[in-house]
């Protein structure tokens, strides 16, 4: 399997922006946290392997989402359908902000994330 066939997908609260007006510069740190974070968690990972072994065809698609209700309600239903991720918690403000998946063909985990838009900056 190829890194390119892999997708990460990174969710951010729409909210932040809009609601809480976090500048850009927070968002996409939140976005890195995560990434980094899910990339240790499941280092070992095959998946996660295959994609860092091709750093320059990594694919990431990066959604948004409404609120911390809407981002918990999705936390808890990869759980459920045991899809590796994480969602970072900012701290020390305890607040939901990112959700990032490990990498995965996206034929597996896709309907997931159809019901979310592509983030704006």
């Amino acid at each position: 399997m190829a890194a390119c066939s892999l997708v990460q997908y990174v969710v951010i609260r729409s909210d932040l922006k809009t609601v809480l007006q976090w500048p850009l510069g927070a968002l996409m740190a939140q976005a890195c946290h995560a990434c980094t974070a899910v990339t240790h968690l499941f280092y070992q990972d095959p998946n996660t392997q295959t994609y860092l072994a091709d750093l320059d065809n990594m694919h990431k698609v990066v959604l948004e989402i409404a609120d911390e209700p809407a981002i918990k309600e999705l936390a808890e239903k990869l759980s459920e359908k045991k899809i590796d991720h994480k969602l970072w918690t900012e701290q020390p403000e305890n607040i939901p902000t990112c959700l990032v998946t490990k990498p995965y063909p996206k034929a597996e985990i896709q309907s997931y994330f159809r019901h979310l838009k592509l983030c704006k900056g």
